[in-house]
């Protein structure tokens, strides 16, 4: 009995353990330079995460990203001038938005 038990757990440990990179997506940030509900993109001037005093969302990097965002979370609704943070996934050429936290209009930084 305690070896069928032990099994059990073993092998959900491998499951769980293997899917864990599957899950990961990658995370941009930057200034939201568009945001078009009707077509589901958002376009944001990519940051670096070279942080200081003076850039305390990092130096632009010069890089356009622009993410579709039709089956995203969205928590505040971006604006042109907005920092944002996204979690997104890649489709082929297409980057997919997870999930889009606004940290111009959060409170994160004053914690």
């Amino acid at each position: 009995m305690k070896i069928r038990i032990l099994s059990y757990l073993v092998a959900l440990l491998l499951v769980l353990g293997l899917s864990v990179p599957v899950m990961a997506a990658d995370v941009a940030h930057g200034k939201c330079v568009n945001f078009d509900e009707g077509k589901k993109l958002v376009t944001i001037d990519e940051y670096d995460r070279d942080f200081s005093k003076e850039n305390k969302h990092g130096k632009p990097t010069g890089k356009q990203l622009t993410f579709n965002v039709a089956d995203a979370l969205i928590g505040i609704t971006p604006v042109p001038g907005d920092v944002l943070r996204i979690a997104y996934t890649k489709k082929g050429n297409d980057l997919m938005a997870v999930r889009i936290m606004n940290l111009t209009k959060q409170d994160i930084m004053k914690r």
